[in-house]
């Protein structure tokens, strides 16, 4: 079996699509397929990348592309507005970064709103380990914390890693979040596409934002996916989130 086989079979085994995590645990362990390489990972993303079987749908989430008609609507929307679209790219990876928190073993929390909204074949609920927030301090800061799109915590339930999701907003609620739960020894993430780093730089500079300047990061899309697949090579990305767990 080629390569290129074994990695159809796993996304047809799946449903017609899978992330990039799900194909590099599963593809190089197809019974009958030959990997004679060291690097099985970068193997599977040139296969993706470069045949005309297989389309992205985001960055990390690859399909069948005999199986366009049949995805879920929760995995790949063709039809509906831009807004719509954007609304499930929204808990896509807002999905992907509590998973990235499950596999530090931080405990994660998703807002009450979203526990049932879809992520591929389950909902964020399902993926959060937490059905409650923890009482980690004065009432009115824990529930500023309840609305981060997902928050980690460490092994004392103290919030270790707080993110937001930007899709179409300009960052300043989610820096103002930030803001309000300086006091914390904890990692702020915005994620968000490449292409609005600048705009993400230049809210930051305004002096409001001032005392969490030095604390917030900026992670893509791509480098969400990345974490998330325990790609090669993202020791830099781990660094950077550090703190706390």
């Amino acid at each position: 079996m080629y390569q290129y086989e074994a990695v159809e079979q796993v996304l047809r085994e799946n449903g017609g699509y899978a992330t990039l995590k799900t194909l590099y645990q599963r593809a190089p362990h197809v019974e009958g397929s030959e990997w004679g390489t060291k690097t099985p990972n970068a193997s599977i993303r040139r296969i993706v990348q470069t045949r005309e079987e297989f389309f992205k749908i985001r960055p990390g989430l690859w399909a069948l592309v005999d199986c366009r008609d049949e995805l879920p609507e929760s995995v790949y929307r063709a039809a509906g507005t831009a807004e719509q679209r954007a609304q499930y790219d929204h808990w896509y990876f807002q999905g992907l970064l509590t998973e990235i928190g499950n596999a530090r073993r931080a405990e994660t929390w998703v807002p009450v709103q979203d526990k049932n909204r879809p992520f591929l074949d389950r909902t964020l609920g399902d993926v959060s380990s937490l059905e409650s927030l923890p009482a980690f301090g004065y009432e009115e800061l824990v529930q500023r914390a309840s609305t981060v799109d997902t928050v980690w915590f460490n092994e004392r339930r103290m919030p270790a890693t707080l993110v937001e999701v930007e899709f179409s907003t300009d960052f300043q609620n989610s820096l103002h979040k930030f803001v309000d739960l300086r006091d914390y020894h904890a990692s702020f993430v915005v994620a968000a596409d490449e292409t609005r780093k600048a705009q993400f730089e230049k809210r930051l500079s305004q002096s409001g934002f001032a005392p969490i300047r030095d604390r917030v990061e900026f992670l893509s899309f791509d480098e969400v996916s990345q974490l998330h697949a325990a790609a090669e090579a993202t020791t830099g990305l781990d660094e950077r989130l550090r703190a706390g767990v």
